[in-house]
């Protein structure tokens, strides 16, 4: 099967010409496992040059069969696509085969919101007397403040933090770099952490300009960050599911709500496209259509 010959060199693709993070070069590779799979337990000896849209007409009928949602489907299919575009790069093929394959429709998935008074509640949860209490609510209230994606808040630098002029300099997707605005409880709180119990971590070599650390003295991990949430969340009355973007949600939809211009957010939140930052103003609609129902005399029902 010359497909799996040409899985190595669209990884290295994706990590050295097209900058992706780790994360998303995994997740291209799981939807081109998933092709490789089918065709493993069909016993098909897949040539990516003579591939028709039977064959994909039949994977895409075995995905459903596993129960797959249509959102992950499509994500595959996007996935796909962007492989073969790969090989047509490499002149290994000249039309890419899944150019008829048209994703499966998908209703518009609005992301969780925290209101601003559960914020206050899962942030009043931490206990500041605990060892990691000052960096836990110094972090929570960087990925409010911020709205940053949980690779830009663990690999956030001492040296990208600008106090006075109020902003931090942070590294997105594909080391995309963009200047985002700090409130003020947010750099106080940092402060805080950084004059507090940082000062007593022996900080591992190379991580010194990292601003958030574990005991070990070494940056955080992803999955850390959501363990910090997870546990918080325990101890509230707050019965949704939370996670590190939840706030990141949380932080552009209640800028929307506010009156502020959707190109700000979209720069702030590291949008390469407006379309991405408009599912907020869905949200919004939906906040003042909720209001109507809740507070109007005539929309309640009797």
């Amino acid at each position: 099967m010359n497909l799996i010959n040409y899985r190595n060199g669209f990884k290295a693709f994706l990590k050295l010409e097209r900058s992706l993070s780790e994360h998303s070069v995994e997740a291209y590779t799981r939807d081109l496992d998933k092709l490789i799979q089918y065709a493993e337990l069909e016993g098909i000896d897949i040539d990516v040059r003579n591939l028709d849209i039977h064959f994909f007409h039949a994977f895409l009928a075995w995905l459903n069969s596993l129960g797959i949602a249509a959102r992950t489907q499509a994500r595959i299919i996007s996935g796909l696509k962007a492989f073969f575009n790969y090989l047509i790069m490499e002149d290994i093929i000249v039309s890419n085969p899944m150019d008829l394959i048209d994703s499966p429709k998908i209703g518009m998935k609005l992301p969780e919101v925290l209101s601003i008074d559960q914020i206050d509640e899962l942030i009043g949860a931490i206990d500041l007397s605990s060892e990691q209490g000052e960096r836990n609510r110094a972090i929570l209230e960087t990925l409010y403040s911020c709205g940053l994606r949980v690779s830009e808040l663990i690999n956030l630098k001492l040296s990208n933090i600008y106090f006075e002029e109020g902003l931090i300099r942070v590294f997105g997707k594909g080391q995309k770099e963009r200047l985002v605005p700090i409130g003020n409880t947010a750099s106080r709180y940092i402060k805080h952490y950084l004059e507090g119990s940082r000062n007593h971590i022996i900080v591992k070599k190379g991580s010194e300009d990292i601003l958030f650390l574990n005991n070990r003295g070494a940056a955080l991990s992803r999955v850390m960050i959501f363990t910090i949430i997870k546990r918080l969340a325990e101890k509230t009355d707050i019965s949704q599911k939370i996670s590190p973007h939840t706030f990141r949600h949380s932080f552009a939809t209640h800028l929307v709500e506010g009156g502020a211009d959707l190109r700000a957010v979209q720069e702030m939140l590291g949008h390469e496209s407006i379309t991405t930052t408009e599912i907020y103003t869905h949200l919004d609609r939906q906040f003042l259509k909720d209001a109507i129902t809740q507070f109007h005399p005539r929309a309640q029902k009797k």
